[in-house]
């Protein structure tokens, strides 16, 4: 028989010293998060400011172009400008990312005329980024710096310079880009989401955009994953709840819908209603006596995300779909769950 093995217990001092660390380490924690945050409140500050009128040109420079945003960078800057270029593309403003030392090489072949650089860089002095800015130049292509310098090489050569406020790194050794990749980044958050409210982006054209994972899920309408035709479960007014309960057996969605004789959905009987008026007589019964008149009901152009909210905020499982008041569809709890909306 094996012997348990001996429990090892922490001294006082040992729990102590673990806390203390912990503690340390959520201070730490917090204390990025603030500088950050000053230097967000910088870059609003900017924007209120003396960047307002760039920010707004670089936006009409970007909404009149028929090519594509080319974002480039190096290093940190160059991890920021993919999310960035991938921010644009997603949110309708057709966007890619370029490295420079690549460009260099021959992707400077993948920039037109008709496109708009947007280049990356702190220091506004990145070596890498000179056969780029020296090709926008040659070709006219127009340049948009997002730099701390406007004075820097990238800054005197562009079209446009959005200079970020010089802001305390979170790094205690002022080194590591932190406070600075942080407004980078909402920078180009910014110019996407100014971009999509300028095209006039719609959900719809998010969807188009977006078709798979959770958020494809969330933006699929309700007539596309609606249950339709020999699926809904449906019956006449006046008809017996004996033939009520064979249907809702059938279809397996816990309800069905009653009609009236020009088709209109005028109620719905649930296992809920059918608990509630459990007992001698219900087979007999007609579906008028038992079911939920006016019931709750959506449109067929609904998002589906919105539908599952209603069906959580309601705490039901089923709703049917109508148009001119004539149920075409019925959507399931399951339904949305097995998709993914959330």
């Amino acid at each position: 028989m094996q012997k348990a093995l001996p429990q090892v217990r922490k001294s006082p001092s040992c729990v102590v010293d673990g806390l203390a660390k912990a503690r340390a380490a959520s201070v730490s924690g917090i204390r990025t998060l603030q500088i950050e945050a000053d230097g967000l409140a910088q870059l609003i500050g900017e924007l209120e400011g003396s960047m307002g009128a760039p920010f707004a040109e670089a936006v009409r420079k970007v909404s009149v172009i028929t090519g594509r945003v080319v974002v480039t960078g190096i290093g940190k800057s160059g991890h920021i400008g993919q999310k960035i270029a991938a921010t644009l593309a997603s949110t309708g403003t057709p966007a890619f990312f370029v490295h420079p030392s690549e460009a260099s090489h021959g992707d400077l072949g993948m920039v037109t005329a008709a496109d708009a650089i947007l280049a990356l860089s702190w220091s506004g002095e990145t070596v890498e980024l000179k056969p780029i800015i020296t090709y926008s130049r040659r070709f006219a292509v127009p340049l948009i710096a997002v730099t701390s310098r406007a004075d820097s090489a990238l800054g005197q050569q562009a079209d446009i310079v959005l200079q970020l406020p010089r802001a305390k790194e979170a790094c205690p050794h002022g080194l590591a880009p932190t406070t600075s990749t942080t407004m980078q980044l909402a920078l180009g958050d910014s110019l996407a989401i100014a971009l999509l409210e300028a095209r006039g982006f719609t959900a719809h054209d998010f969807k188009v955009f977006h078709p798979g994972g959770s958020l494809g899920a969330n933006l699929k309408y309700v007539a596309d994953v609606m249950n339709k035709g020999d699926r809904l479960p449906l019956m006449a007014s006046g008809e017996t709840m004996s033939e009520a309960l064979v249907i809702m057996t059938e279809k397996s969605l816990g309800c069905v819908g009653i009609t009236n004789t020009k088709g209109r959905l005028i109620g719905v009987i649930t296992d809920g209603d059918l608990r509630r008026h459990m007992g001698a007589g219900l087979l007999e019964a007609t579906v008028d006596d038992v079911m939920t008149a006016k019931p709750k009901t959506i449109k067929p152009q609904m998002l589906a995300s919105a539908a599952l909210e209603i069906l959580n905020a309601s705490r039901i499982t089923a709703l049917f779909v109508v148009e001119k008041s004539k149920p075409v569809g019925i959507i399931h709890i399951h339904d949305l769950l097995r998709l993914g909306v959330a």
